[in-house]
């Protein structure tokens, strides 16, 4: 018994180790990115990624039919603040309401951090919007990092972090995740379809919330450990 006890303890330590680390690896490509994009070096791989989505004879015309260019602002506005405050209230009322207060707290203070350091990450580095085509949709902030792609990324893999976590079909955990995938790419894909942002900035905003839902991973696996030592039973959710 005492060895099947520590196994699992060790399981859950070399989880969090790992957290740790990827944490850090999607910290460190931010500001990895950030200092090329400081320095101009993503310039030329910018504009010829944006450019590739646009007709050649006319920049202003992006790639694609009309009806295209309607679900790409269709999908865009599912990283906008008012969709993601929505599905973030949602989601810790449901968790509430199944009484997981620890899931529902990690959910809303994860969001609110990422969408805090998004807009004072903005505000620091004040990088202009892309001026290669005519914007797809409303901006009315800086450019990187995308905050579009920051908060889908917090959001979406958090929230199918904390779903898996309650999960105990593995089949069920591994499609949550791909449809968290699968969202924020299409939203980061969206911004640079639409002009609104430089592939950069998609970049740099998946790794700033890939660390946040990272990092909330971490908090709830350190809770739950407790939680399950404190009545004997340190089964992994």
């Amino acid at each position: 018994m005492f060895q099947v006890l520590h196994q699992l303890y060790r399981r859950i330590e070399s989880r969090a180790l790992i957290l740790v680390i990827g944490a850090a690896g999607a910290l460190w490509g931010f500001f990895s990115l950030a200092d090329e994009m400081a320095e101009g070096d993503t310039r030329v791989f910018d504009r010829q990624i944006l450019l590739a989505l646009r007709n050649p004879a006319n920049s202003a015309d992006p790639l694609g039919s009309h009806s295209l260019q309607e679900a790409m602002r269709d999908v865009t506005a599912l990283g906008g603040v008012t969709v993601v405050s929505l599905v973030t209230v949602v989601g810790v009322l449901a968790f509430l309401m199944h009484q997981r207060y620890r899931h529902a707290l990690v959910l809303g203070v994860t969001v609110i951090l990422a969408n805090f350091s998004s807009q004072g990450l903005k505000a620091l580095y004040a990088r202009p919007r892309p001026d290669l085509a005519p914007h797809g949709s409303f901006v009315y902030s800086a450019s990187f990092p995308s905050g579009h792609s920051a908060l889908s990324a917090a959001l979406f893999l958090t929230l199918a972090m904390l779903i898996a976590s309650l999960e105990p079909n593995r089949a069920t955990k591994g499609l949550v995740y791909v449809l968290a995938m699968g969202l924020v790419l299409a939203i980061g894909f969206s911004r640079v379809y639409l002009a609104v942002h430089w592939p950069s900035d998609v970049l740099a905003g998946w790794c700033l919330g890939a660390a946040w839902a990272l990092a909330a991973w971490l908090v709830l696996l350190r809770w739950t450990r407790r939680a399950k030592n404190a009545l004997g039973d340190v089964t992994p959710s």
